[in-house]
């Protein structure tokens, strides 16, 4: 009997060294996960910042080299004549239209004779329930929101970008007014994990009370027209950067960027009145 409690006890304390290893293995792939994770993120927002930075620049660049008239006649294919028209004609002549007329140019937007409908003063908010507040779970209604309360809802191009993270939240954040701004909301094309890690970045003990929302399917961004075409390097549409003022449920001042990225007319030194 001695002997096989003897055996047994050998045989546990065998078994609680091979637990011992295998949870300090454990443990060093979790810290090592932690370290790729943390490299990734910050991999990540380096890319969507010299992402951003691109795109404004190309769109300077439009703007300081505007087309003549002759090169938008020919920048859009002539129609092909309607008797040859067949199915495959028809196709290939919608796909080159496309094409044509998905290209951003602030030139020929000057030849329109009426603006491009972005959101304007009087609009109501959309009724639209796609955005989420920190996990899929949590949906949020901002036209809901804001009938009982007046605030401010800021768009931004993306999370963890660096003029979005170092000076155009920042300066809502730390302007004085902000406790008198009523609810504050920021609003990006992302999805609602990447909303709440970049609210803990910037506001970690939660004090501003401004609330960091995700439009992962760009519909609320959709609906009021103030979104750009990011799929080159974002994958899809991406939000301009703005901030509106809502007061009894609908937009009573808005503050768009020209240019879509740059950081001027939506700072909170000029919004927060």
């Amino acid at each position: 009997m001695t002997d096989d409690r003897t055996v047994a006890g050998g045989v546990l304390a065998q078994c609680t060294q091979v637990l011992c290893r295998c949870l300090l293995r454990v443990g060093r792939i979790e810290l090592e996960l932690h370290q790729i994770d943390a490299f990734l993120s910050d991999f990540r927002a380096k890319l969507q910042l010299l992402a951003l930075d691109l795109i404004h620049q190309q769109l300077q660049h439009r703007q300081d080299q505007p087309r003549t008239a002759h090169q938008l006649n020919s920048a859009i294919p002539p129609e092909i004549p309607r008797s040859s028209e067949n199915k495959d004609i028809m196709a290939f002549r919608a796909s080159v239209r496309r094409v044509a007329l998905a290209r951003p140019s602030p030139a020929i937007r000057s030849f329109h004779t009426t603006p491009r409908a972005f959101v304007k003063v009087g609009d109501e908010l959309p009724d639209f329930d796609g955005l989420f507040e920190n996990s899929p779970g949590n949906k949020v209604n901002l036209s809901e929101e804001f009938k009982s309360s007046n605030g401010y809802i800021v768009g931004v191009p993306g999370a963890f970008t660096g003029t979005c993270s170092s000076l155009h939240i920042p300066s809502y954040i730390n302007h004085p007014r902000l406790k008198e701004a009523g609810q504050v909301f920021v609003v990006s094309v992302n999805d609602p994990f990447v909303m709440k890690a970049w609210a803990e970045q910037l506001d970690p003990a939660g004090e501003t009370g401004i609330r960091f929302i995700a439009d992962p399917s760009a519909g609320f961004t959709t609906a009021l027209d103030i979104g750009f075409d990011g799929s080159a390097i974002f994958g899809g549409v991406r939000s301009k950067r703005y901030a509106l003022k809502i007061e009894n449920g609908k937009v009573s001042k808005t503050f768009i960027e020209p240019d879509g990225t740059g950081a001027d007319v939506s700072m909170a030194e000029k919004v927060l009145d």
